[in-house]
């Protein structure tokens, strides 16, 4: 028996008590995270409110999977739940594939409001970190899965059992996106080809790839000068083989086909590139499904729309909430468009900005600023009364996608015609004066990164494309071969920079993640810049400057680059810890960075997160 003898025990027993007490709370927090009490309520048919009769089509949104804190795919729990719930805010109601069904076939009405909740990736984490949040909302999706992982037992993906669960909680319906996920015709970005990649080798090198490849069943498979390597009757009976396999899968994990349908990746307004294998697909899908999603890019459907060429809008991680909203906004007609609200998040507290254009989120416990531009164009911002700031110094970090535009306009009016911009645009670092492009610094060369040149890539490229090969060959013999074939290519020597060789430049997809820190002080007519800590431009003299407001500015600048071939044309800027300083009388004209006990509050709140992901993540 344990005895108290001491004040030094007592601290001890009250330290224990103490540990007891979080752990038993944490447990309960992320049982409740994770357990499921709650059943879906479908709504209500003969509420006008709800169905008016009216017909506004449905909205489709498809999100690649969930993920705790996020990845570069998958959204984060809390940036799911801000979508869902501005779209709740708003009265969407979900709709189930039967409803779909009716709407097409039988012309039935669906709600005003009415969305087609879709998962794509058939992942364990999905399904646990998703559900809590469509619980609340009540919400009701369908998970898309590959009938492959059925056979290949692997346990990230849900299985048969999983997926009965999930049917049976009310919150779920099935739907599959194919057999499985694999290339042909792959080449990578120095045409080197490569030919059939399961969706494992694709992943391990999609880093030394262009955008030229094809999916399973949208082509002929084919040799690297392009000519088809089988007959029609071979192309289809590998076609036909994979839905073949798909159903036998299905049939006997589920004991029926889903009904949902997602072909990838087709976009083309057709069932794939060629037209003789869309036939092929076109027959299978229409014999096998009741409707599939065969483009993406689009978030509304309507009546006008065929049951098996439906699209849908895949929002991606980076996306803040009014990311989305403005890009649905953008697909509603036009007397519609002023049904979407968009989101404040804790909004302007100190009343310091003016919206210009497109919308603005503050995000005062994270020290941001999302500040989300038109479709094709911009977002701004106005500091109020900052015209009264002659001689002014602002900091802020920049954490929009490096693809994109975010800057900031100093002594400029109404139009940003005049004053000076600081732009951080497509990683490059321009300093404008009215129009005109005074400097302009590739961030490439300014970085302090190892360069190599163009050959040097070639070369470590294809070395990494053969250690991808020996990672996953079938045999052990294979996967010696390709580790030698590695090596090899690895030591081969070629042209350096030194030796005058092109220098390599890497290219920027539209989902990069950028973080910049950004310095301004300006001084009369002089403008010093810092990027990351290292002068940009030092005293740089700026000719005829006139007085003019600080001005935020976000702006879409071009559709990107993208190996998942997504056009955007929405831009987040994300300004985070912005600090505006008089310098003529040092006082902080604005800030949004926490100071005292909201730092200390937010700081134990973010450790206490990251406790929870770890227990979560681990358990």
């Amino acid at each position: 028996m344990y005895k108290i003898e001491s004040s030094k025990d007592i601290k001890k027993l009250i330290r224990s008590i103490c540990q007891l007490v979080f752990l038993l709370a944490l447990l309960a927090f992320i049982l409740n995270s994770l357990l499921s009490f709650s059943t879906y309520r479908s709504y209500d048919p003969k509420n006008k409110e709800i169905v008016s009769g009216e017909d506004h089509g449905f909205l489709a949104l498809s999100y690649f999977g969930v993920a705790r804190e996020g990845t570069e795919t998958r959204i984060g729990v809390d940036r799911l739940e801000e979508h869902l719930q501005a779209l709740s805010n708003m009265g969407y109601v979900t709709v189930t594939q039967k409803d779909i069904e009716n709407y097409y076939k039988n012309g039935t009405p669906l709600p005003d409001k009415a969305l087609f909740l879709m998962y794509e990736d058939g992942r364990h984490d999905t399904s646990v970190y998703s559900q809590k949040i469509m619980e609340k909302y009540n919400f009701k999706a369908t998970m898309f899965t590959y009938a492959e992982k059925f056979r290949s037992k692997d346990t990230y993906f849900l299985m048969p059992e999983d997926l009965t669960k999930l049917e049976e909680s009310s919150f779920w319906e099935l739907g599959s996106n194919g057999y499985r996920l694999s290339y042909i015709n792959v080449f990578d970005r120095y045409n080197r080809y490569i030919g059939k990649l399961s969706s494992e080798e694709y992943s391990a090198m999609h880093k030394y790839f262009g955008r030229n490849y094809d999916h399973f069943l949208m082509d002929y498979i084919r040799d690297e000068n392009g000519v088809p390597m089988e007959s029609f009757v071979e192309m289809q009976k590998r076609v036909s083989g994979e839905y073949d396999l798909m159903r036998d899968e299905y049939t006997k994990g589920l004991g029926k086909v889903p009904g949902a349908y997602i072909l990838l990746h087709s976009n083309t307004g057709r069932f794939g590139e060629n037209d003789k294998v869309s036939a092929v697909n076109e027959k299978r899908i229409t014999n096998t499904f009741a409707m599939n999603f065969n483009r993406e890019g689009f978030s509304i459907n309507d009546r006008n729309s065929s049951i098996y060429d439906l699209t849908r809008l895949q929002p991606q991680a980076s996306w803040y909430t009014n990311h989305l909203l403005m890009r649905i906004r953008d697909d509603l007609p036009d007397n519609e468009k002023d049904s979407i609200k968009f989101v404040v998040g804790d909004g302007d507290t100190e009343n310091a900005w003016e919206l210009i254009k497109g919308a603005a989120e503050y995000r005062n416990n994270d020290e941001i600023i999302a500040l989300t531009s038109i479709p094709r164009e911009m977002g701004i911002l106005k500091l109020k009364d900052s015209e009264k700031n002659a001689n002014v110094e602002i900091s802020a970090n920049l954490k929009g996608n490096v693809l994109g535009c975010q800057s900031v306009h100093l002594k400029a009016d109404s139009g940003l015609e005049t004053g000076v911009e600081v732009r951080l645009m497509n990683n490059h670092l321009y300093l404008v004066k009215g129009k005109e492009i005074l400097e302009d610094i590739d961030l490439y060369d300014f970085d302090d990164v190892e360069k190599k040149s163009v050959d040097e890539d070639m070369r470590d490229s294809l070395s990494g494309e053969y250690a991808a090969f020996a990672r996953y060959a079938v045999s052990r013999k294979e996967s010696t071969e390709y580790s030698k074939l590695s090596k090899e290519a690895s030591k081969v020597k070629v042209p350096t920079l030194a030796d005058g060789a092109e220098e390599y430049r890497p290219t920027f997809q539209i989902n990069d993640i950028g973080n910049r820190k950004l310095d301004i002080k300006l001084v009369g007519n002089k403008i010093t810049v810092s990027l990351d800590e290292k002068v940009a431009f030092e005293n740089y003299e700026l000719d005829n400057l006139s007085d003019g407001a600080i001005y935020l500015k976000s702006a879409w600048t071009e559709y990107g680059y993208s190996q998942r071939n997504i056009a955007d044309d929405v831009y987040d800027g994300v300004f985070e810890k912005v600090t505006v300083r008089n310098l003529d009388n040092k006082k902080v004209v604005y800030t949004n960075e926490l100071s005292g006990s909201q730092r200390i509050i937010r700081k134990v709140e973010r450790i206490f997160n990251s406790v929870v992901n770890w227990f979560i993540t681990n358990i």
